[in-house]
């Protein structure tokens, strides 16, 4: 079921008419109006759109059940992958057409959102300032293909091979190796006792779960 989201003067356009004429379209679509609250909003997205007497607005929206998780600072995955999110955000920020107060209020979440994840806050302000003065070209010659070759990151000392290719034409993408798959796959061991907890046993279910 897909929603149409429309601002419209209902005096001049029939909401039940326009919806029975769309709905018409095609017999396997059907589609529902959202329609604005009492103060001229309408949530689409991640975007909040207020009608004015002479433009729309566009606010930033989250939803109430969303929360500020991303990948931890700490966690054992490259600085690229970390800051992934924060790119896209900061972006948004950048490009929306947003009021200052809006964007004033999202650049406070943003940075609230990297200090409950442990990430450095001056990097994150460094991250804007490069990302506002948009591309600055490629570090590789332009007139070769780029080649892709995938390292597994088990540590930030792979950075010390990956950076022998640096300025060549070989592009470095990071695959983490501590997901959830192998933490969860039951290991063979082939002492009679190991130590540590690898098993455990639910009694309710009887599932058994490797750790």
């Amino acid at each position: 079921m897909d929603d149409i989201i429309i601002l419209i003067n209902t005096q001049k356009i029939q909401e039940e008419q326009l919806l029975a004429n769309i709905n018409s379209i095609d017999k396997h679509l059907s589609f529902n109006i959202t329609k604005e609250d009492n103060n001229n909003k309408i949530n689409f997205v991640d975007l909040t759109l207020t009608r004015t007497k002479y433009n729309i607005q566009v606010h930033i929206h989250r939803k109430e059940t969303s929360t500020d998780t991303v990948i931890h600072y700490l966690s054992n995955h490259p600085t690229e992958q970390k800051m992934a999110a924060f790119r896209y955000y900061i972006n948004r920020l950048l490009t929306l057409p947003l009021t200052q107060e809006g964007r004033n209020a999202e650049w406070a979440t943003i940075l609230n959102i990297a200090k409950n994840n442990g990430l450095p806050i001056g990097k994150i302000t460094r991250l804007k300032t490069q990302l506002a003065r948009g591309p600055q070209g490629e570090n590789t010659p332009q007139d070769n293909p780029k080649k892709w070759s995938t390292f597994t990151y088990y540590s930030p000392a792979i950075r010390k091979i990956t950076n022998l290719l640096k300025n060549s034409t070989i592009g470095i993408p990071f695959r983490s190796s501590n997901t959830i798959f192998k933490q969860i796959t039951k290991k063979k061991y082939e002492q009679i006792n190991p130590s540590g907890i690898y098993e455990i046993k639910c009694n309710t279910c009887n599932k058994v779960y490797v750790g």
